[in-house]
């Protein structure tokens, strides 16, 4: 490690040395939770109003867009998203590891985008599902099977070319940050736009029922 690396990210690289799972769950939880609420307020999602009589606190945090759903993406991050990566990035890299031909190189981007990549986006889609109020088995699957190639079509173009950077670029013992950082980006973006596509679509079901009402009343 470079003697000019920055103290916090000194001190977070041993906490990841020493506690690999554990520090990816508490990252990863934070990321999600943080995607949550800075996509909700660039989207500008209605806010959920606290209870008539509710404390300053409370009105803060629904103001910010703090709420349930968020937790539930930290939930989501911590228990889900950072163990499965954790053991499947742990499986790819001792497959690879010490290879550092162009042939290996390739090898590795290949098995991310046709192993990983689609059992990672399966499980993102179904733990949305989920957290968005699916509570049958059909209702989750039809949401992966609505969303898998549209989500993974994105992961086939940014992982290779971060997977690249980094195996040129990037010291492995940063590999865990950088992924982490491409992710968050890449996960806001997506919530931004999954939000504002939700949001058109409420809004224009709510204009089909308000003009069916007056065609009703008219009639």
């Amino acid at each position: 490690m470079s003697t000019k690396t920055h103290p916090l990210l000194a001190k977070y690289l041993a906490q990841l040395a020493a506690h690999p799972l554990r520090t990816k769950a508490i990252t990863t939880g934070s990321l999600c939770f943080l995607q949550e609420v800075i996509g909700s307020n660039i989207a500008k999602t209605p806010i959920q109003r606290p209870a008539k009589g509710a404390s300053t606190l409370a009105y803060l945090l629904a103001q910010s867009h703090i709420d349930a759903k968020a937790l539930k993406m930290a939930i989501y991050g911590f228990f889900v998203s950072a163990p499965l990566a954790h053991y499947l990035v742990g499986l790819l890299q001792k497959a690879f590891a010490g290879k550092t031909s162009t042939k290996a190189k390739i090898g590795q981007i290949v098995a991310n985008n046709l192993l990983i990549a689609p059992i990672t986006t399966s499980s993102y889609l179904a733990s949305m599902a989920i957290i968005a109020g699916a509570r049958s088995f059909e209702e989750v699957l039809a949401t992966v099977k609505a969303g898998f190639f549209s989500v993974i079509r994105i992961s086939w173009v940014v992982s290779p070319i971060s997977l690249l950077i980094a195996q040129k670029f990037i010291p492995i013992e940063l590999w865990v940050p950088f992924f982490n950082s491409i992710q968050f980006i890449l996960g806001t973006v997506f919530n931004v736009k999954t939000k504002r596509v939700q949001m058109a679509k409420a809004k224009a079901k709510r204009e089909a029922e308000e003009k069916a009402a007056r065609d009703e009343k008219d009639a």
